[in-house]
């Protein structure tokens, strides 16, 4: 059996050649990059000739089209910022070589390092990602943010983990959070026509309250508290814009 590696891109040479040198044993690796303006294509063809260029069309259309380039038996889909550890490479190798037969996909644990460290509670561990499957068997859907794999056969789970350079600084942090709240307020508004005040004044609370009480973010020290603010701040952020996009279509409809 083989295995193909699809990682999906955009300005990530921080991350990419750390990413692709973590699955340089794999039989393929498919980069699909969105246009990056900076060195992502150049460093990426350092580690395979399946490098492709298009606009970004959503993270799940980008991904299946990565899956659509791959001729492996089974793929393994990354992010930039995500590196496969030894103890993982060597039980990817394993399961699928000797793995059961009607299993067509593996939720793998991941390590979500915060500013250096891994954040072990607060919610974010194991924190189980569905990325290993067979390519006949997989597609991920077109929602704007937290795309879903949809596989078709039995689901089991690894053990060893991934890790995942999530947050390397608090700057980086803002960034990604100013991004992830336009996308998630975008998707809020699929499902919703209305943003109330309790969604605005009190998620964000409740969303502190659950990271570091209920998921015992205080285990995790300085970070915890930096990560359950983080949390909380999202939350409020993502219903603030998404009512604003409510009350601007609204100016548009009295104009």
């Amino acid at each position: 059996m083989t295995l193909a590696v699809v990682v999906i891109t955009k300005n990530e040479e921080r991350n990419i050649e750390a990413c692709l040198d973590s699955v340089r044993w794999a039989h393929e690796i498919i980069v699909v990059d969105a246009c990056s303006i900076d060195r992502t294509v150049d460093l990426a063809r350092r580690y395979t000739s399946k490098v492709f260029v298009r606009p970004w069309p959503g993270y799940g259309p980008q991904k299946n089209f990565g899956i659509d380039q791959a001729t492996a038996d089974w793929i393994l889909v990354l992010d930039a910022d995500e590196r496969v550890s030894e103890p993982l490479r060597d039980e990817i190798r394993t399961v699928i070589r000797t793995g059961p037969v009607d299993i067509a996909g593996y939720e793998i644990p991941r390590r979500n390092f915060f500013y250096g460290k891994w954040i072990r509670h607060s919610g974010f561990y194991p924190d189980r990602q569905l990325r290993l499957f067979r390519r006949s068997a997989g597609r991920y859907d077109n929602v704007l943010l937290h795309e879903h794999l949809r596989v078709n056969g039995g689901i089991a789970q690894l053990s060893a983990a991934l890790d995942h350079i999530s947050m390397p600084t608090v700057g980086h942090h803002v960034r990604k959070m100013m991004h992830y709240t336009t996308l998630g307020a975008q998707e809020k508004l699929k499902r919703r026509s209305r943003i109330g005040v309790l969604d605005i004044a009190g998620s964000h609370i409740a969303t502190i309250l659950r990271t570091y009480v209920f998921r015992r973010g205080y285990r995790d020290g300085i970070h915890g508290v930096i990560v359950a603010l983080f949390a909380g701040m999202h939350t409020f952020v993502k219903y603030a814009k998404a009512w604003e996009m409510v009350w601007e279509r609204g100016k548009g409809g009295k104009g």
